[in-house]
């Protein structure tokens, strides 16, 4: 389950031995190793101050690994491969006082684009991302979410090999978060290996197949999504079901959760009974009915002793 294995390991995009990082005191990562295929879309997870975003600069090879390696599109990380990878990071960085598609040009150009492919992409970018509208206006003009999705543009221009980003949805309203999550799986079906980085694990588990849980710098799990979920029993079931099913003994807590209702049971209760006990209870007609894997996050709770919100 944590290794890629015979086709993909020639389709390897990123590959992570042993990486650790220290600064003084302080060891900001501890011995990670993971792989990230061509074409996947992999989520890189943990609280604010796990580690996700000085990996994510030792990838680019913005910082070195105190020890370990790191390979990226085939070997070591050089300026030729550089502009073949798109990156959003957490802290935005766009000229201020440049005209947005003035802007965009030159980023393309910088990736190694002509001035006529990078003013073709920076049209469609635009277009895709509802900002052509705003092509002729200053960066620093436009708001928060604007900027945040200009800066979006400027990482996808170039259609990268290797597209690897941090916090994505950060400051985007719902609507503008489809969008980037369309452009992101857009770009994966093209075959683009896509490292996302992010503390709200909802997001993760609705997009990525494998994932890299991390804690205090350190691997917490990693592998396939649906093992992991699969391998951790939530002591819950789902329900759907017409009537009230108030008062059934045994069940801790009761929350609506797509159209069902997710039970979660008290320790030494069995599934077994609650459903029994909702089969024989009066007025209630049960549709379907299913053990509840856990999220992500009650995952994380279970092997690390606190919430995602404890490390933000």
């Amino acid at each position: 389950m944590t290794e890629l294995t015979g086709k993909a390991m020639a389709e390897v995009a990123v590959s992570v031995e042993r990486a650790s990082k220290r600064f003084g005191d302080v060891l900001a990562v501890d011995s990670l190793s993971f792989e990230v295929a061509k074409g996947e879309l992999f989520g890189l997870l943990g609280p604010n101050g796990a580690g996700k975003t000085t990996t994510i600069r030792m990838i680019l090879d913005l910082l070195s690994p105190t020890s370990g390696r790191i390979a990226v599109l085939g070997g070591p990380m050089d300026e030729a491969k550089k502009r073949r990878i798109g990156y959003l990071p957490e802290e935005r960085g766009l000229y201020g006082d440049m005209r947005l598609g003035e802007q965009l040009v030159f980023l393309g150009q910088l990736k190694g684009m002509s001035k006529a492919d990078a003013r073709r992409r920076t049209e469609a970018v635009l277009l895709s991302l509802d900002l052509w509208g705003a092509r002729e206006k200053r960066v620093d003009a436009l708001s928060r979410g604007m900027r945040q999705k200009a800066q979006f543009a400027g990482a996808v221009l170039h259609e990268p090999e290797l597209m690897i980003v941090d916090e994505p949805f950060s400051g985007l309203d719902p609507l503008n978060s489809r969008t980037i999550k369309a452009m992101l799986l857009e770009l994966q079906e093209r075959g683009t290996a896509i490292i996302m980085s992010l503390h709200q694990m909802s997001q993760v588990e609705e997009m990525c197949e494998r994932i890299l849980l991390i804690d205090r710098g350190r691997s917490v799990v990693y592998g396939a999504l649906a093992e992991i979920r699969s391998s951790f029993d939530s002591h819950a079931v789902r329900v759907w079901a017409k009537g009230s099913l108030e008062g059934i003994s045994g069940v801790e807590e009761a929350v609506p959760e797509n159209g069902a209702l997710r039970l979660r049971l008290k320790d030494a209760v069995r599934p077994e009974q609650v459903i029994a006990e909702i089969a024989a209870k009066e007025g209630v007609e049960i549709q379907r009915v299913e053990r509840a894997q856990p999220s992500l996050e009650e995952i994380f709770v279970r092997l690390v002793g606190h919430p995602i919100a404890e490390g933000e």
